[in-house]
């Protein structure tokens, strides 16, 4: 039995950073995470923090902005796993810097967990988020850094529980409002597989300098298949207002941040389907369900049924 790489997570109390966390715990990698002082003390971070703890986490003190404390934490790990927000993006370049520096990184995943950001149509503003993305992306590749991008495509957590409308705080039970024609497919998938899934790849020869893409054949759906599956769930027909093309960009551009950008990212996942619209090749890609047929993952039938 090889031993299992040192992780190291960053950005560890976000949104997909402590999925990331437990699944690395759980599944026997020492595993550490990157937390400023400040964090500790927060109270909601704090309580995440805590149950990190909990799992046999440890705790290092550092911070994206402080170079020194970057290489000092990166010295006692393998991999380097970064899931900071969308703001943060581009300040990577510190970790590619740290990762040179302590020169001993065997991995690298940077912060990607979203579209193939090579692969997209999207319009402004969306398009220079991704646009950073894929900078960050060929800056690590020209250093010679190993990596591997985990491209998972929707958060079901964000999208399933308002059934991908981006105004409402539960699923619609009157009218639905569909992005295009809705047949453009998306993926969904929950956070904690996708935490499962990355550990996963850290380890796997295959996922070497790979993106490795989420894409769980029961979790590919249209916007109106995902109508259909929910009015089959609750029983009911919904009223659905399709929204064209020329309406939606009109949107965007009249709308204040951040719906700007939400709406951008819906007309790329929703209309433009740019996350099953490209055939994956195996000089650049792996499926993440082909490699790992045995992990159980959450279907989109299965977390909606949640909110029946």
């Amino acid at each position: 039995m090889t031993q299992k790489s040192k992780i190291l997570i960053i950005g560890c109390t976000g949104s997909i950073g402590k999925f990331i966390v437990e699944a690395s715990a759980k599944s026997g990698h020492p595993t550490f995470a990157l937390v400023r002082e400040s964090t500790v003390s927060d109270l909601v971070k704090g309580k995440i923090v805590e149950n990190f703890k909990s799992l046999g986490v440890t705790l290092l003190h550092g911070d994206l902005y402080d170079h020194a404390s970057l290489v000092k934490a990166f010295k006692h790990v393998d991999v380097v796993i970064s899931t900071v927000g969308t703001l943060q993006v581009a300040d990577q370049v510190n970790i590619i810097a740290a990762i040179q520096e302590a020169g001993n990184v065997k991995r690298f995943f940077p912060s990607e967990f979203g579209n193939d950001v090579d692969r997209v149509h999207a319009v402004e503003p969306a398009k220079s988020v991704f646009a950073t993305k894929a900078e960050l992306r060929r800056k690590i590749e020209a250093e010679g850094i190993p990596y591997t991008y985990v491209v998972n495509n929707c958060f079901a957590g964000y999208f399933l529980p308002t059934l991908a409308q981006p105004e409402l705080t539960a699923p619609p039970r009157e009218k639905v409002i569909i992005f295009g024609n809705g047949t453009a497919k998306a993926i969904f998938n929950a956070e904690d597989d996708i935490g499962t899934y990355t550990i996963r790849a850290v380890d796997d020869p295959r996922t070497l300098n790979k993106i490795v893409y989420l894409r769980p054949p029961k979790n590919i759906y249209s916007y109106n298949e995902l109508v259909a599956l929910w009015e089959k769930k609750i029983g009911k027909t919904l009223e659905k207002i399709y929204v064209p093309e020329e309406k939606i960009l009109k949107d965007i551009q009249e709308s204040p941040i951040p719906m700007n950008v939400i709406l951008a990212i819906y007309h790329s996942v929703f209309v433009k389907g740019d996350q099953a619209n490209f055939e994956i090749e195996a000089s650049f890609g792996v499926v993440a369900s082909e490699l790992y047929p045995d992990v159980k993952y959450t279907t989109v039938e299965e977390y909606l049924h949640q909110f029946v």
